[in-house]
């Protein structure tokens, strides 16, 4: 009996030191980056079990609209180191300018374009689809959504990817843009009658309360 009560306070002390260890690291993993994100759940819908560092859309695979290649590297927050395991959850307009959706798929919101890419350990990631065209009778720059989950944080978007010829990117329209997750405005280039697209992300960049580092 005094055995069992002289190690009662260690076993106390044990406890309170595991449990205050555990609160500090869920306190770090908990940390909210990125402000409101409307539709950011939606990434979830249909998520895979398994998610590779290349996807390619049912555009692609159809042939319906201009064919075009993203690729890039996802860097860590100091804009050098790669971001391995990242995901990148993507969405846009098909060939008609409508997010069109079929009657399998979850998030019908987003269309049918849309997929998920996870960073390989050079940061690298590529995505096949086709050319996002402008809304019906609307004066928006084409677009991609682009939705960025790392592996401590919570999901954030990133500036809308965008073409640098788009007719209706005007100055003003740029100077609109906070440049999260670097400069969201692409330069395509016609090969082989495929848009080539080279496209870079860095982590946290101009995100809300993102922590630095």
């Amino acid at each position: 009996m005094k055995n069992n009560i002289a190690s009662y306070p260690l076993t106390l002390a044990f406890f309170v030191i595991v449990f205050s260890c555990q609160s500090q690291q869920q306190s770090k993993s908990t940390i909210h980056v990125g402000g409101r994100c409307d539709g950011c759940d939606l990434m979830y819908a249909g998520l895979p079990e398994n998610i590779n560092s290349s996807d390619t859309t049912f555009g692609w695979k159809e042939g319906i609209g201009q064919k075009m290649i993203i690729s890039g590297t996802v860097f860590e927050h100091d804009g050098t180191t790669p971001a391995g395991n990242t995901i990148l959850y993507f969405y846009h307009t098909d060939n008609t300018g409508k997010y069109t959706p079929r009657n399998d798929q979850p998030a019908k919101q987003h269309g049918y374009l849309r997929g998920w890419v996870k960073t390989d350990s050079r940061g690298r990631y590529a995505i096949y689809t086709i050319k996002p065209m402008h809304y019906p009778n609307e004066t928006f720059a084409a677009h991609i959504h682009v939705i960025v989950k790392e592996p401590k944080y919570n999901e954030y978007y990133i500036d809308e990817w965008v073409f640098d010829d788009d007719k209706y990117l005007t100055n003003e329209v740029k100077n609109r843009y906070e440049k999260r997750g670097g400069d969201g405005i692409m330069h395509a280039v016609k090969k082989d009658n495929v848009w080539i697209v080279e496209q870079n992300i860095i982590c946290g960049l101009n995100i809300p309360d993102y922590p630095a580092r």
